[in-house]
């Protein structure tokens, strides 16, 4: 095998595919098995290059120096030997005087001053009398009146302009001049460089334990929600408490789950409804834009008629509090049916469609981070639609559910107030998220991670099943709670509610127009890939305040409960565990994303999501 010569971290000169531009590059990885170099631009762009498109600074440097020190003398000598002409020398029969030439060269240099251009960076160097020139191994056109050059570095600007100057300072030899639109599309090939499209690459950083962490959590999560929900209905809901083992086949109502197949389908409908607005995610690797319509909230709206027509005809919606558990069975079966699917048509995806942290290469990873980024039946994007809808939304249907349980089985006229606000704060929760739908589509969970067990899980079994747990927990658990204490807890959401909202409405609207004057107090520091790094407002408060506000509701809604059992905070616990694994996550992402202007942000933002803590 093949050693590999150039180093990660070092700096070199990469390049440009399909053209002969060399640009400053880092280099950021080496493949083995492919044997490609990744190297990263100043502007962000991350290519992969064989070694042979990749050349140390040293020798551009060495060959610069060699140019700028030819003499005076010696390039006399050469024109004396030769009446080749350089691009900027006069015909011949029509010689110049010395003060005509610098006038000349001045006009020149006000006229480039004025297009306000940055043209390439060059290195001319006469040919030798030889017919081969090379630089750095390769061969170079050594005509009798051809000069060559070596394009160091450009920066883009419009063809027009770039045309204009070409036209006035040829690079070109005289003889060359009968093909001139073949010269200049060819030219325009150096100048209008478009991006294309990145080679994939194997995911080499696993997370959440690799292949023995991923299997192991293919099992203890759903095992952790049938706990939970087996030791929340006992009588002491102690967690040392293990609750005994039901049989298996109490566990599965075919009717149950029939249900849950009609829920489903019934939320599918509703995602094809031509209503709201259609929108474009953010350019996938191949540059193309995926069209997602906004109707999430419609889709809440028309739910609450139904089961307002449902309640009307007198249906027992405590009917989900009484086979809870056979729901969550059912949740969870046909969650992995839908994964194995996913991973199996995934095997057939193109390459530019796969996830990038879920392309190791491994199944058992693949299998549970998703392999293909965005699974679509024609217009249906499986993804997209579960991230909000079944889940989400049965959120809100259960917690519903078990107010009304708590109603019939303590013989309430109305709910208690504990109830209440377990209820009234995840229902602010689950329509914010559905008012503000589109601000998903700029989510890692989309952008980033693939569709596989882990998501399809998470949103169909953990959301609806786990995060009901507080309301769960209250209809066998009932707490009593004064109003000052209830109104205390409200303030509390309040703050969490407005510091999440607030936070992530600075985001979106700057990522949306960095240029709108309501954003006009913010300050943020540019960065290679073209966007800013916010440093004040909440952003400039600790380095992600919306799981700041994400926590501290989590608090609020678990307050309600009491304190005789730690059952109802395991949500708060496990939010905070969540959001410290995302935060490390996203601080991993963004430092390999942003770079030196990453470190500027940490240094100027220390704290990450507590303020003065951590």
């Amino acid at each position: 095998m093949p050693s590999r010569k150039f180093a990660d971290g070092e700096v070199v000169m990469g390049r440009w595919p399909g053209s002969v531009l060399y640009y400053e590059v880092q280099v950021t990885r080496y493949d083995d098995v492919a044997h490609l170099y990744t190297v990263k631009y100043k502007d962000g762009t991350e290519l992969a290059l064989k070694e042979s498109d990749i050349r140390s600074q040293s020798s551009f440097k060495h060959r610069k120096s060699q140019s700028s020190s030819s003499s005076p003398s010696r390039r006399s000598s050469s024109r004396s030997r030769s009446r080749s002409r350089s691009p900027g020398r006069p015909a011949k029969g029509r010689r110049r005087s010395a003060s005509q030439s610098r006038e000349h060269k001045d006009d020149k240099k006000k006229t480039i001053q004025e297009t306000s251009l940055a043209l390439p960076v060059l290195v001319w160097f006469k040919p030798s009398e030889n017919n081969t020139k090379r630089y750095n191994g390769e061969p170079e056109s050594t005509e009798k009146n051809a000069t060559s050059c070596i394009i160091l570095e450009q920066k883009l600007k419009p063809d027009l302009e770039i045309k204009h100057v070409l036209e006035q300072y040829s690079l070109r030899s005289r003889k060359d001049e009968k093909k001139k639109e073949d010269i200049y599309s060819e030219k325009k090939t150096f100048v209008a460089v478009k991006p294309i499209e990145k080679v994939p690459t194997k995911t080499k950083e696993l997370e959440f334990g690799g292949r023995i962490g991923t299997f192991m959590l293919i099992f203890l999560l759903p095992a952790t929600v049938f706990y939970l929900l087996l030791t929340c209905k006992q009588d002491d809901p102690s967690l040392l408490n293990f609750p005994p083992l039901p049989a298996l086949e109490s566990l599965w109502d075919g009717r149950v789950f029939g249900v849950f197949l009609l829920w489903f389908f019934l939320q599918a409908a509703f995602y094809f409804l031509p209503i709201g607005k259609v929108v474009e995610g953010l350019p996938l690797s191949s540059g193309r834009k995926l069209q997602y319509r906004i109707n999430g909230f419609y889709a809440f709206i028309l739910t609450a008629a139904v089961i307002g027509v449902l309640l009307y005809f007198q249906f027992e919606l405590h009917y989900l509090y009484d086979h809870l558990m056979q729901f969550a069975v059912s949740a969870a079966a046909f969650s992995l049916a839908l994964s194995i699917y996913l991973y199996i048509r995934s095997l057939k995806a193109p390459e530019e469609e796969l996830a990038p942290g879920g392309n190791s290469g491994y199944f058992i990873y693949d299998f549970f981070t998703g392999h293909e980024l965005n699974p679509r039946i024609g217009s249906f994007d499986l993804k997209y639609f579960c991230e909000l809808r079944p889940g989400l939304i049965g959120w809100v249907v259960i917690n519903l559910a078990m107010l009304l349980a708590e109603m019939k089985i303590h013989n309430l006229s109305v709910p208690s107030l504990s109830m209440i606000l377990v209820n009234s704060f995840q229902l602010l929760y689950v329509v914010d998220a559905l008012w503000n739908e589109e601000a998903v589509l700029t989510t890692m969970d989309i952008t980033h991670d693939g569709f596989g067990f882990m998501l399809a899980f998470g949103d169909l079994v953990w959301v609806p099943f786990v995060y009901s747990l507080q309301a769960f927990y209250l209809v066998g658990h009932p707490t009593t709670i004064t109003w000052p204490v209830a109104a205390a807890i409200t303030v509390l959401n309040c703050i969490g509610y407005y510091i999440f909202r607030s936070a992530n409405s600075q985001k979106n609207n700057f990522r949306r127009n960095p240029a709108d004057p309501k954003l006009a107090n913010l300050k943020f520091i540019p960065t290679a890939t073209g966007k800013g790094l916010l440093v004040t407002g909440w952003w400039g408060f600790v380095r992600h305040p919306n799981y700041l506000g994400d926590i501290i509701m989590a608090l609020a809604w678990s307050l309600p409960c009491g304190f005789n059992h730690i059952l109802p905070y395991f949500y708060v616990i496990y939010f905070i565990c969540l959001l410290v694994h995302r935060e490390a996550r996203d601080e991993h992402h963004c430092k390999q994303k942003y770079g030196l202007a990453w470190e500027r942000y940490c240094q100027r933002v220390p704290y990450r999501i507590f303020p003065y803590i951590y």
